[in-house]
Protein backbone atom coordinates (compact mmCIF):
# COMPACT_ATOMS: atom_id res chain seq x y z
CA UNK A 1 0.00 0.00 0.00
CA UNK A 2 1.37 3.67 -0.99
CA UNK A 3 1.77 5.89 2.18
CA UNK A 4 0.43 9.40 1.95
CA UNK A 5 3.72 10.79 1.44
CA UNK A 6 3.77 8.64 -1.62
CA UNK A 7 0.75 9.63 -2.92
CA UNK A 8 1.60 13.31 -2.48
CA UNK A 9 4.75 13.51 -4.63
CA UNK A 10 2.58 11.29 -7.31
CA UNK A 11 -0.14 14.57 -7.31
CA UNK A 12 3.18 16.44 -7.03
CA UNK A 13 4.59 15.36 -10.44
CA UNK A 14 1.05 15.49 -12.25
CA UNK A 15 0.29 19.16 -10.98
CA UNK A 16 3.88 20.14 -12.59
CA UNK A 17 1.93 20.26 -16.21
CA UNK A 18 0.24 23.19 -14.87
CA UNK A 19 0.92 26.14 -12.80
CA UNK A 20 1.70 24.60 -8.93
CA UNK A 21 0.67 27.10 -5.84
CA UNK A 22 4.40 27.16 -5.08
CA UNK A 23 5.31 29.39 -8.15
CA UNK A 24 1.89 30.63 -8.64
CA UNK A 25 2.12 34.73 -9.53
CA UNK A 26 -1.43 35.42 -7.31
CA UNK A 27 0.43 36.82 -4.55
CA UNK A 28 -3.44 37.64 -3.08
CA UNK A 29 -4.65 33.89 -3.17
CA UNK A 30 -5.28 32.47 -0.05
CA UNK A 31 -3.60 29.51 -0.74
CA UNK A 32 -0.77 31.41 -2.28
CA UNK A 33 -0.37 33.28 0.98
CA UNK A 34 -0.11 30.03 3.25
CA UNK A 35 1.97 28.29 0.97
CA UNK A 36 4.54 28.27 3.36
CA UNK A 37 2.99 25.46 5.57
CA UNK A 38 4.14 22.16 4.61
CA UNK A 39 0.38 21.33 5.14
CA UNK A 40 -1.01 23.50 2.59
CA UNK A 41 1.96 22.82 0.42
CA UNK A 42 1.31 18.90 0.37
CA UNK A 43 -2.33 19.47 0.10
CA UNK A 44 -1.91 22.20 -2.77
CA UNK A 45 -0.43 19.17 -5.48
CA UNK A 46 -3.54 17.66 -5.18
CA UNK A 47 -5.68 20.54 -6.43
CA UNK A 48 -6.93 20.18 -9.81
CA UNK A 49 -6.77 22.57 -12.64
CA UNK A 50 -9.92 23.13 -15.17
CA UNK A 51 -9.90 24.97 -18.09
CA UNK A 52 -12.97 26.56 -18.69
CA UNK A 53 -13.73 28.31 -22.66
CA UNK A 54 -15.78 31.66 -22.11
CA UNK A 55 -19.46 31.37 -21.57
CA UNK A 56 -18.46 27.83 -20.61
CA UNK A 57 -20.70 27.62 -16.39
CA UNK A 58 -18.87 25.72 -13.81
CA UNK A 59 -21.46 26.02 -11.07
CA UNK A 60 -24.94 25.42 -11.65
CA UNK A 61 -27.03 26.75 -8.39
CA UNK A 62 -28.72 23.77 -6.36
CA UNK A 63 -25.57 21.25 -7.08
CA UNK A 64 -24.34 19.58 -4.26
CA UNK A 65 -21.14 21.31 -2.72
CA UNK A 66 -18.03 19.37 -3.17
CA UNK A 67 -15.14 21.89 -2.99
CA UNK A 68 -13.60 25.10 -3.87
CA UNK A 69 -12.55 26.90 -6.97
CA UNK A 70 -9.52 29.69 -7.04
CA UNK A 71 -8.92 31.51 -10.31
CA UNK A 72 -5.57 30.71 -11.48
CA UNK A 73 -6.79 33.28 -14.68
CA UNK A 74 -9.83 34.67 -16.20
CA UNK A 75 -12.35 36.77 -15.31
CA UNK A 76 -15.74 34.83 -13.65
CA UNK A 77 -19.47 35.99 -13.68
CA UNK A 78 -21.53 34.69 -10.05
CA UNK A 79 -24.38 34.65 -10.30
CA UNK A 80 -28.04 33.25 -8.66
CA UNK A 81 -31.73 33.34 -9.75
CA UNK A 82 -33.79 35.86 -8.42
CA UNK A 83 -37.67 36.74 -8.47
CA UNK A 84 -39.97 35.02 -11.48
CA UNK A 85 -35.99 33.18 -12.45
CA UNK A 86 -34.31 36.68 -13.32
CA UNK A 87 -30.86 36.29 -13.02
CA UNK A 88 -29.11 38.40 -10.43
CA UNK A 89 -25.40 39.05 -10.39
CA UNK A 90 -23.76 38.92 -7.34
CA UNK A 91 -20.23 40.08 -7.86
CA UNK A 92 -17.16 39.49 -10.82
CA UNK A 93 -13.89 37.83 -9.80
CA UNK A 94 -10.63 37.91 -10.91
CA UNK A 95 -7.61 36.18 -10.33
CA UNK A 96 -6.74 35.01 -7.44
CA UNK A 97 -10.15 34.78 -5.92
CA UNK A 98 -12.54 32.04 -4.22
CA UNK A 99 -15.21 30.62 -6.22
CA UNK A 100 -18.30 28.81 -3.93
CA UNK A 101 -17.15 29.83 -0.90
CA UNK A 102 -20.64 30.55 0.71
CA UNK A 103 -21.47 27.02 0.27
CA UNK A 104 -18.02 25.82 1.87
CA UNK A 105 -19.14 24.43 5.49
CA UNK A 106 -22.73 23.53 6.50
CA UNK A 107 -24.27 24.26 3.32
CA UNK A 108 -24.90 20.47 1.26
CA UNK A 109 -25.68 22.73 -2.26
CA UNK A 110 -24.25 26.05 -4.08
CA UNK A 111 -26.46 28.75 -3.77
CA UNK A 112 -25.14 30.51 -6.90
CA UNK A 113 -24.06 29.74 -10.06
CA UNK A 114 -20.82 30.72 -11.90
CA UNK A 115 -19.77 31.09 -15.59
CA UNK A 116 -16.80 32.58 -17.22
CA UNK A 117 -16.83 35.78 -19.00
CA UNK A 118 -13.10 34.46 -20.95
CA UNK A 119 -11.25 31.66 -21.25
CA UNK A 120 -10.01 30.83 -17.72
CA UNK A 121 -8.21 28.42 -15.83
CA UNK A 122 -9.57 27.46 -12.27
CA UNK A 123 -8.03 25.37 -9.48
CA UNK A 124 -10.26 23.69 -7.72
CA UNK A 125 -9.78 22.04 -4.26
CA UNK A 126 -12.09 19.08 -2.75
CA UNK A 127 -14.14 19.89 0.19
CA UNK A 128 -12.55 17.04 2.16
CA UNK A 129 -9.00 18.15 1.49
CA UNK A 130 -9.69 21.70 2.38
CA UNK A 131 -11.86 20.58 5.61
CA UNK A 132 -8.58 18.10 6.84
CA UNK A 133 -6.24 21.37 5.70
CA UNK A 134 -8.34 23.48 8.19
CA UNK A 135 -8.42 21.30 10.86
CA UNK A 136 -4.56 20.74 11.10
CA UNK A 137 -3.51 24.08 10.13
CA UNK A 138 -4.68 27.06 12.76
CA UNK A 139 -2.67 29.56 10.48
CA UNK A 140 -4.69 28.49 7.45
CA UNK A 141 -7.78 28.60 9.42
CA UNK A 142 -7.49 31.69 10.48
CA UNK A 143 -6.96 33.64 7.48
CA UNK A 144 -9.81 31.82 6.03
CA UNK A 145 -12.08 33.09 9.02
CA UNK A 146 -10.72 36.83 8.41
CA UNK A 147 -11.93 35.76 3.98
CA UNK A 148 -15.51 35.24 5.41
CA UNK A 149 -15.23 38.22 8.33
CA UNK A 150 -14.07 40.42 4.92
CA UNK A 151 -16.80 39.16 2.38
CA UNK A 152 -19.62 39.57 4.95
CA UNK A 153 -18.98 43.24 5.66
CA UNK A 154 -19.04 44.32 2.34
CA UNK A 155 -21.86 41.99 1.71
CA UNK A 156 -23.95 44.10 4.63
CA UNK A 157 -22.40 47.50 3.56
CA UNK A 158 -23.58 47.19 -0.37
CA UNK A 159 -26.77 46.37 1.05
CA UNK A 160 -27.38 49.18 3.41
CA UNK A 161 -25.74 51.47 0.60
CA UNK A 162 -27.54 50.29 -2.22
CA UNK A 163 -31.07 50.42 -0.72
CA UNK A 164 -30.51 53.78 -0.43
CA UNK A 165 -29.61 54.75 -4.18
CA UNK A 166 -31.49 55.87 -7.25
CA UNK A 167 -31.44 53.52 -9.97
CA UNK A 168 -28.68 56.42 -11.30
CA UNK A 169 -26.80 55.53 -8.42
CA UNK A 170 -26.57 52.52 -8.72
CA UNK A 171 -25.39 52.02 -12.60
CA UNK A 172 -22.94 54.66 -11.68
CA UNK A 173 -21.63 52.83 -8.34
CA UNK A 174 -21.84 49.32 -11.11
CA UNK A 175 -19.74 51.42 -13.36
CA UNK A 176 -17.26 52.33 -10.73
CA UNK A 177 -17.08 48.69 -9.13
CA UNK A 178 -15.79 47.06 -12.40
CA UNK A 179 -13.65 49.56 -13.31
CA UNK A 180 -12.04 49.47 -10.09
CA UNK A 181 -11.83 45.17 -10.02
CA UNK A 182 -10.39 45.04 -13.32
CA UNK A 183 -9.39 48.97 -14.33
CA UNK A 184 -8.89 49.85 -18.37
CA UNK A 185 -7.69 49.06 -21.31
CA UNK A 186 -7.27 51.63 -24.26
CA UNK A 187 -9.52 54.28 -22.04
CA UNK A 188 -12.10 51.64 -21.83
CA UNK A 189 -12.66 49.20 -18.97
CA UNK A 190 -11.10 46.00 -19.41
CA UNK A 191 -14.04 43.54 -19.14
CA UNK A 192 -16.59 43.70 -21.62
CA UNK A 193 -20.54 43.70 -20.46
CA UNK A 194 -23.27 43.58 -22.18
CA UNK A 195 -26.15 46.24 -20.93
CA UNK A 196 -27.96 43.33 -19.38
CA UNK A 197 -25.33 42.36 -17.14
CA UNK A 198 -24.62 45.57 -16.18
CA UNK A 199 -28.45 45.90 -15.48
CA UNK A 200 -28.68 42.79 -13.66
CA UNK A 201 -26.08 43.72 -11.38
CA UNK A 202 -27.23 47.09 -10.55
CA UNK A 203 -30.94 46.08 -9.96
CA UNK A 204 -32.59 47.45 -12.80
CA UNK A 205 -33.97 46.49 -16.57
CA UNK A 206 -31.56 46.82 -19.38
CA UNK A 207 -33.91 49.94 -20.67
CA UNK A 208 -33.10 51.50 -17.92
CA UNK A 209 -29.07 50.97 -17.92
CA UNK A 210 -29.58 52.29 -21.74
CA UNK A 211 -31.14 55.38 -20.86
CA UNK A 212 -28.70 56.00 -17.92
CA UNK A 213 -25.99 55.48 -20.34
CA UNK A 214 -27.12 57.84 -22.59
CA UNK A 215 -27.54 60.58 -20.21
CA UNK A 216 -24.24 59.92 -18.51
CA UNK A 217 -22.06 60.16 -22.37
CA UNK A 218 -24.45 63.58 -22.79
CA UNK A 219 -22.91 64.60 -19.64
CA UNK A 220 -19.03 63.66 -20.41
CA UNK A 221 -18.84 61.29 -17.31
CA UNK A 222 -18.80 58.30 -19.66
CA UNK A 223 -17.60 57.73 -22.86
CA UNK A 224 -18.90 54.14 -24.93
CA UNK A 225 -18.49 52.06 -28.40
CA UNK A 226 -20.64 48.93 -28.76
CA UNK A 227 -20.05 46.67 -25.36
CA UNK A 228 -16.71 48.91 -24.71
CA UNK A 229 -17.63 51.58 -22.02
CA UNK A 230 -15.13 53.79 -20.50
CA UNK A 231 -14.67 56.64 -17.54
CA UNK A 232 -12.68 59.71 -18.47
CA UNK A 233 -12.89 60.75 -15.03
CA UNK A 234 -12.85 58.33 -11.76
CA UNK A 235 -12.87 61.21 -9.72
CA UNK A 236 -16.06 62.90 -11.20
CA UNK A 237 -18.00 60.15 -11.26
CA UNK A 238 -17.42 59.26 -7.86
CA UNK A 239 -19.15 62.33 -7.16
CA UNK A 240 -22.12 61.45 -8.24
CA UNK A 241 -22.75 58.95 -5.21
CA UNK A 242 -20.03 60.43 -2.91
CA UNK A 243 -22.95 61.26 0.14
CA UNK A 244 -23.43 57.11 -0.17
CA UNK A 245 -19.43 57.17 0.58
CA UNK A 246 -19.53 53.31 -0.60
CA UNK A 247 -15.89 52.70 -2.30
CA UNK A 248 -15.09 48.54 -1.93
CA UNK A 249 -12.18 47.12 -3.30
CA UNK A 250 -14.09 44.58 -4.80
Amino acid sequence: MQSNTDNIQKMRRKSMSGISCDTCENVKCLMKKNITSKIVLDFSYEKTDINCKKGQQFIMEGAPVNGLFFILKGKVKVFRTGINGREQIVRFAKEGEIIGHRGFGTEEYYSISAIALENTTLCYFSKNLLQYALKEDASFTYDLMLFYANELNKSEAKVKSISQMTVRERVIDTLLYVNRKFGQLNGYINLQLSRKEYADYAGTTEEQVIRILSVLKKENLVIAKGKRIGIPDVKLLKREISEHNFYLDT
